[in-house]
């Protein structure tokens, strides 16, 4: 499956590209229940994390500048990770299979804006953050 990214900002005068993103992505697949007071509660495809924010994948796109609740589980952790984010992006993904016809996916940028630090979290390595 190909990602587009967004389109970056070009230096001025030297035809090399500028990432714009502040934090390291790392391409994940997994689950996670994603839940608004307005628009109530769904099951989403996480794509891609970091420490700003997601990338899900789902059948329903809320409006840019919703706030939602996010609920997951990393492979490597047993503890719950609770965020709100904000909606901040909408795409729309593109792939096919060889010889494949091809398909699309629709998928919202998501910017943390808080976590939830009253559950204690147990990472590998017997570390515990509260």
């Amino acid at each position: 499956m190909t990602i587009m990214k967004p389109a970056a900002a070009h230096h001025q005068g030297t035809g090399r590209v500028a990432e714009k993103r502040i934090h390291i992505r790392f391409d994940m697949l997994f689950p996670c229940a994603m839940a608004s007071e307005l628009y109530g509660e769904t099951q989403v495809v996480v794509r891609n994390v970091s420490a700003g924010g997601m990338l899900v994948q789902t059948a329903d796109i809320l409006p840019l500048g919703a706030v939602v609740t996010v609920h997951f589980r990393m492979a490597d952790c047993d503890d719950e990770i609770a965020a709100r984010a904000e909606v901040k992006h909408h795409l729309c993904l593109n792939f096919a299979a060889p010889g494949a016809e091809p398909r699309a996916a629709r998928a919202m940028g998501l910017r943390f804006l808080d976590f939830d630090t009253e559950l204690p979290l147990t990472l590998p390595g017997q570390r515990v953050l509260h």
